[in-house]
């Protein structure tokens, strides 16, 4: 039987890490590039390890807002002394830090995309910043209509302003906004703020040695394999 409540769907609001970008499998490759004794998913995993801990710090007061640039350059540090890797001079750490703009899309991203944006708005609603976002879409061949970011609302996810802040630039009620995500915790928070989701398979967001459970969660609006299989559904 189909939701009601999506014929008033207007807008798709995207989680990008993961969800649209395969960032464990990107990381670890140019990491073992640089350093092939390494194992590029271990690194790449104790890298996003310290991310929301670095945003609680902002949330708390301890740091000033920051930019998930200048966080991710803060967890780069800390963790190349932990890998061996400190004689990086400041032009590759530099470099490295910008991988993150350089992430590749999970194969049917780029298409799903395309498809869902003749019908929705499509926007990313990613705690990474502006000027990350378009250069990973640019790499990605990422078609977004729009491009939001918690650098917008001087919020990260899961804070309530990120997703009425959607809401609020559209000019549409909560719940003609959908967000599609790959981790259930951003879902429960949209939901909390009147959103529809759609949950998106990704088993090895964090490698093919460490699998993810992927099962439907009851409370999502949608459950799809892939953001095609998710266009298959709502296009249809």
């Amino acid at each position: 039987m189909t939701d009601e409540r999506l014929k008033d769907v207007r807008v798709l609001a995207f989680d990008v890490f993961g969800t649209v970008v395969d960032w464990c499998s990107s990381i670890a490759s140019e990491i073992e590039q640089l350093n092939p004794r390494i194992d590029g998913r271990v690194f790449a995993r104790a890298w996003r390890a310290g991310y929301q801990p670095t945003m609680q710090r902002v949330r708390a007061g301890e740091l000033p807002w920051t930019r998930i640039d200048d966080l991710h350059r803060m967890i780069l540090d800390d963790i190349l002394i932990e890998f061996g890797m400190s004689e990086l001079d400041e032009s590759q750490r530099h470099q490295l830090n910008k991988a993150w703009h350089r992430l590749q899309a999970w194969p049917d991203s780029a298409q799903g995309i395309t498809r869902l944006k003749t019908r929705y708005i499509t926007t990313t609603l990613s705690n990474g910043n502006i000027n990350l976002l378009v250069n990973m879409a640019k790499a990605a061949n990422l078609n977004w209509d729009c491009v939001l970011s918690a650098e917008v609302f001087k919020a990260y996810k899961p804070d309530p302003k990120t997703y009425l802040g959607v809401a609020g630039i559209f000019d549409v009620r909560p719940d003609q906004v959908m967000l599609v995500a790959a981790h259930q915790d951003d879902l429960d928070a949209a939901r909390e703020c009147g959103l529809l989701t759609a949950y998106i398979e990704r088993p090895t967001e964090f490698g093919t040695d460490m699998l993810k459970d992927v099962s439907p969660h009851p409370a999502n609006t949608l459950h799809a394999r892939t953001i095609t299989a998710l266009a298959d559904t709502l296009l249809s």
